[in-house]
């Protein structure tokens, strides 16, 4: 393996890297994203994550690569100007983008929805859990934080290069739904809320919005039942990543995979 050296704080490959920490615009116009820490970079190879590029610090040790992967080394000092991390973990990484188109139907049996979840931690945490549970898939509608936020995807511990996420808005989402005979249920409170306890939610998609102002009222109006999450009277509500481990958990567990 051939392994670069670079001393220059202005390299153009660092340049790159910073641009990619900061930019959305900028990774989906080069098509590349980056992803922090061994443990993810061992997480990418073994789910043969498209790598590009492998930036590490003097004293780490690098796993075996794939060929035609760039391996550059970099001082410690280099690395904390490069890391999206206040706490470098010793490794960066490059991987190709992978946007994935809407199929014209669903083939799986349980789905979520983000609506307008924008921090980062919360969707990366949500779709590791989302992967715990065996979700067939999350969708993000009306700008939720970039699935390719380094943030997002160090959240996400590795379930990013495993599950499956489409990003839509929610005409599209409610044509493919249909299609696929696929009921959504929205994580509020109107007329036909039911506890979760009592929802049936083996085969549908569940809804969870942002968690200042609740679902959107597009998604909202798309639900075709609302649930609400059994809690004690005096908490209003819930964290958005902790509402949506609750849903998923239930439709894991009514699934009978538990």
């Amino acid at each position: 393996m051939n392994i670069e050296t670079i001393t220059g704080r202005h390299n153009p490959l660092l340049t790159h890297l910073r641009k990619l920490v900061s930019s959305n615009a900028y990774r989906g116009e080069c098509g590349e994203y980056l992803g922090d820490g061994v443990k993810l970079l061992g997480e990418a190879l073994k789910w043969h994550a498209p790598l590009k590029t492998v930036v590490f610090s003097d004293g780490v040790d690098l796993p075996p690569l794939p060929e035609g992967v760039r391996a550059v080394r970099v001082s410690g000092e280099l690395m904390r100007s490069i890391s999206p991390a206040e706490t470098p973990q010793g490794a960066l990484f490059t991987a190709a983008l992978v946007r994935e188109s809407l199929p014209e139907r669903l083939d799986g049996s349980r789905y979520l929805v983000l609506d307008g979840v924008q921090d980062p931690g919360n969707v990366g945490t949500i779709l590791r859990t989302a992967d715990a549970f065996s979700c067939d898939g999350v969708f993000l509608v009306n700008a939720c934080a970039d699935l390719y936020n380094p943030k997002t995807v160090r959240a996400t511990m590795g379930a990013v290069f495993r599950q499956r996420v489409w990003t839509c808005g929610g005409a599209e989402l409610a044509v493919l739904l249909r299609a696929s005979d696929l009921p959504l249920y929205g994580a509020a409170l109107r007329g036909d809320t039911v506890s979760l306890c009592d929802a049936d939610l083996r085969r549908a998609a569940v809804a969870v919005g942002s968690e200042g102002r609740g679902l959107s009222g597009e998604l909202l109006s798309l639900c075709d039942g609302t649930v609400r999450i059994p809690m004690s009277e005096r908490c209003e509500s819930l964290n958005a990543a902790v509402a949506a481990a609750v849903l998923l958990w239930e439709t894991y567990r009514s699934s009978g995979e538990e």
